[in-house]
């Protein structure tokens, strides 16, 4: 499984969060965001609004339905094989998916490099680390 580490350093969650998404479900996946309780009403408004000319859909009510479920709960009511840990908080039911997005800001980088750590060192997990360039753009870091 693959755990894409998402360095927050240019581009805020409310930007990053739902080109992933777009992203996913282009390929026909569908994904599974986490975040704490008190998050996810900001979260459901600014997948609405990040951009006047898309449309993203997600919710979360009636999960077995959503293509992007918002919930507190690591678990995929919508058959995602995909999460996305928007808070910060790493969760170990995220290694249960084919592919977790663990998205931190520098107020997150020592607990970020302890979880790479640890991943590390376990066999079925090849963790990834994405950082924006001068320009903007994703690239794999070391």
């Amino acid at each position: 499984m693959i755990v894409n580490f998402y360095h927050l350093t240019q581009s805020p969650l409310e930007r990053v969060l739902p080109s992933i998404c777009q992203s996913l479900l282009s390929k026909g996946e569908r994904v599974l965001v986490v975040a704490g309780e008190g998050q996810l009403a900001t979260l459901d408004q600014q997948l609405w609004t990040y951009a006047p000319d898309s449309f993203l859909p997600h919710g979360r009510e009636r999960p077995e339905t959503q293509p992007v479920l918002l919930s507190a709960e690591p678990q995929a009511a919508n058959g995602a094989r995909s999460i996305a840990l928007a808070d910060g908080v790493w969760r170990e039911e995220a290694l249960g998916f084919e592919r977790a997005y663990y998205l931190f800001d520098n107020g997150g980088l020592d607990t970020a490099r302890g979880l790479w750590r640890t991943l590390k060192a376990k066999a079925e997990v090849e963790p990834r680390y994405w950082k924006q360039d001068e320009r903007g753009k994703w690239v794999e870091g070391p």
